[in-house]
C-alpha cells in the first residue's frame, strides 16, 4: 500500500477565504504523489470546510504556474504555489490559490490507516 503524504495547505485566495471558511489552514493527505506522472493530486482533507453553502472534503491540487510540477514541493522551503479545485456539477472547479507543504508530525505521533493520530 502506498504511504499517505501528509500535507499542510495555506489558502491565500480568495482574500476573504478565512472569513468565509473560518480557517486559512487546512491539512490532508494524498497518495497521488506516488506516481510521478500525476500532474494533479487529489487531497483528502482531515477536516473539510464549508464554502458558499457547500461542504468541501476533497480538493484537487495542481501547480499554479505553467511548466511546474507538484513534486517541486519537496524542494520548497516555505511552500509551493498551487491552485485548488473542488467538486462541482460532476467535475472540478478551480476556485482557490494556496501554498502547500509536507506536514511532519511531532516526534512520537503516528498515524493510523484512517489518518487519525494514535
Amino acid at each position: 500500500m502506498t504511504q499517505h503524504l501528509k500535507l499542510r495547505i495555506h489558502v491565500t485566495e480568495p482574500w476573504d477565504f478565512e472569513r468565509i471558511a473560518d480557517t486559512a489552514e487546512l491539512t490532508g493527505w494524498t497518495i497521488d504523489h506516488a506516481d510521478p506522472d500525476n500532474e494533479e493530486w487529489e487531497v483528502h482533507l482531515d477536516a473539510g470546510f464549508d464554502f458558499h453553502d457547500r461542504h468541501i472534503g476533497t480538493l484537487l491540487a495542481g501547480p499554479r504556474y505553467v511548466g511546474e510540477h507538484l513534486s517541486r514541493m519537496f524542494d520548497a522551503v516555505t511552500g509551493f504555489p498551487v491552485r485548488l479545485a473542488h467538486r462541482q456539477d460532476g467535475g472540478w472547479h478551480y476556485a482557490f490559490i494556496a501554498m502547500i507543504s509536507q506536514r511532519h508530525e511531532p516526534h512520537g505521533r503516528e498515524d493510523t490507516d484512517n489518518g487519525t493520530a494514535k
